[in-house]
């Protein structure tokens, strides 16, 4: 997508598998199961977390990508 011109950020809980493949913007996400979120949590505390999250990719996307 990256070489399309359209901008991704990859939201994972695995950062050096994600920076093996090639990825550019990285989010650390929360766990394996529950990327996005923890399941754990009462609703409201886990929907700010998602949007902690997805406003953190958000920022990503503002950088420009390193050149391939």
């Amino acid at each position: 997508m990256e070489k399309a011109g359209i901008p991704v950020c990859h939201v994972t809980s695995v950062v050096p598998v994600a920076k093996m493949v090639g990825s550019n913007r990285i989010v650390q996400g929360q766990g394996i199961i529950h990327v996005m979120g923890d399941a754990g949590l009462p609703a409201e505390e886990e929907k700010e977390l998602r949007r902690k999250t997805v406003l953190q990719a958000i920022e990503a996307l503002k950088n420009e990508a390193p050149s391939t």
